[in-house]
């Protein structure tokens, strides 16, 4: 696993033919024939069903599924009684290194009273059938865009596209279209702690959400171009007040552009803002994250060439509701967070590395993602600086949603592990994250983001 193995001359030509592959999207749907795995040695999702070796990773069997709840409340921790198997401290994290990212091995040498609360895996990843009955029709007919699989999907719907994926790019976009219900209203915040003791609210705001890959009978010929839209209206801290923001994700970046919209109500003007995609700074981060960080990673995926690595067992954050039912001063420390409220367990993830595609740039050439096998979910994510210097690391704190049933990615830290100090983001409380209908079609455009600020 490691990239520092030096590689045989006859193995470098492989790796070259692999990524010349990957940039061109060359591989399509897998057959009937491979597809029939998913009802038998894999999950419907593409997950192993059979658990490992040594017992430690169950097997699938079915997730957690609780009363139906299309919202998805109340929002509970149904795993509270649970009692932790072991921690990872200073005096056993060597033992432990190899099922670790290399992110969280950092901030064990940086921080001396980090560590991590071990529980029992659970599988509790569950899907609604319509989304299981989707990825079985897109396994044979996914495939790249003409303008190539870095740039774009097509031939899929309501469901992630490539549930045996057999590239970087394809696992890729697993994560960027896995299921988080079809539209959500939330409440979020934002959260910076600078490393000096300190931390700060960045940002808080409204936010409806729609997700049209995912409407209800949705097939690649009615989704339209865009996987995502949004609009958002700032209530805190005081000077971002009435700003208001709009953005959609297209299935395509080499087809139709990343569309945003700005409200300032000073300037009593909505605007475009045509640069908020990949490594733009987000302004409400104070540069902990750049536009491209959003659930570890979002939007285009053509400034880098993704190779998949293969998989790995590693203690993840996982099934943590209960880091949604305490306050966000309670979950986060000085320096790190709060590491005593965080549930990690032991799953399988699928191993996704980026360098830059040619001719491209960002501000991290190289960055590292961790798929959680069950929902292709990212859970963790690196990123190099152009010295080459491991610079970010990201977690997303998994929770269950059993009455939808859904597992998705919760709150998010960011580390930087050269300055210190980290972002706590989508922080959102219960009761005030649900999941909903498809929105009007015009609540995403700029007249309804001009109506909110004269609310």
């Amino acid at each position: 696993m490691s990239t520092k193995t030096r590689r045989r001359p006859a193995e470098a030509v492989l790796l070259a033919a692999t990524l010349a592959l990957a940039a061109a999207g060359a591989r399509a749907a897998v057959t009937p024939d491979a597809a029939a795995a998913l009802q038998g040695r894999l999950t419907p999702m593409g997950a192993e069903r059979a658990g490992n070796q040594a017992g430690t990773i169950p097997a699938w069997t079915g997730g957690l599924v609780g009363p139906s709840s299309p919202t998805g409340l109340p929002w509970t921790d149904p795993f509270a009684s649970d009692r932790e198997l072991f921690t990872i401290d200073a005096s056993n994290v060597a033992a432990q290194a190899d099922r670790l990212p290399e992110g969280a091995l950092a901030l064990f040498r940086r921080y001396p009273d980090y560590r991590m609360h071990v529980f029992a895996t659970r599988r509790t990843a569950a899907f609604p059938t319509a989304v299981y009955a989707a990825v079985a029709r897109n396994a044979v007919r996914a495939h790249a865009a003409p303008s190539g699989i870095a740039e774009g999907v097509a031939g899929a719907a309501g469901g992630i596209p490539f549930p045996i994926p057999g590239n970087g790019a394809e696992a890729m976009w697993n994560h960027l279209l896995a299921f988080r219900g079809a539209a959500r209203e939330a409440s979020i915040r934002t959260y910076v702690a600078p490393g000096d003791g300190t931390t700060e609210l960045t940002a808080g705001y409204s936010e409806i959400t729609d997700f049209p890959y995912y409407a209800p009978g949705a097939t690649p010929e009615t989704i339209g171009p865009y996987y995502f839209k949004t609009r958002r209206l700032m209530d805190a801290p005081a000077a971002l007040v009435g700003q208001g923001y709009i953005g959609w994700q297209p299935l395509d970046v080499a087809a139709q552009p990343f569309v945003a919209w700005l409200n300032h109500p000073g300037e009593h003007r909505v605007r475009r803002a045509p640069s908020f995609s990949y490594d733009t700074p987000d302004p409400t981060a104070s540069g902990y994250e750049s536009m491209d960080d959003y659930y570890l990673f979002f939007g285009g995926q053509d400034r880098y060439v993704f190779r998949l690595l293969g998989k790995r067992e590693m203690f993840v954050p996982y099934n943590n509701n209960r880091l949604a039912l305490i306050p966000a001063a309670q979950a986060m420390g000085p320096v790190h967070a709060n590491q005593d409220d965080i549930r990690y367990e032991l799953h399988r993830v699928w191993v996704v590395e980026g360098t830059l595609a040619p001719g491209k740039h960002h501000v991290a050439p190289r960055r590292r993602f961790y798929l959680d096998e069950d929902s292709w979910t990212a859970v963790y994510s690196e990123g190099w600086d152009e010295d080459g210097k491991l610079w970010h690391f990201a977690q997303s704190t998994m929770m269950a949603m059993p009455g939808v049933p859904a597992v998705i990615g919760g709150s998010e830290f960011f580390y930087d592990l050269i300055q210190g100090g980290y972002c706590y983001d989508f922080v959102f409380s219960p009761g005030r994250y649900k999941i909903t209908p498809l929105h009007p079609a015009d609540a995403f455009g700029p007249d309804a983001m001009a109506a909110d600020s004269l609310r």
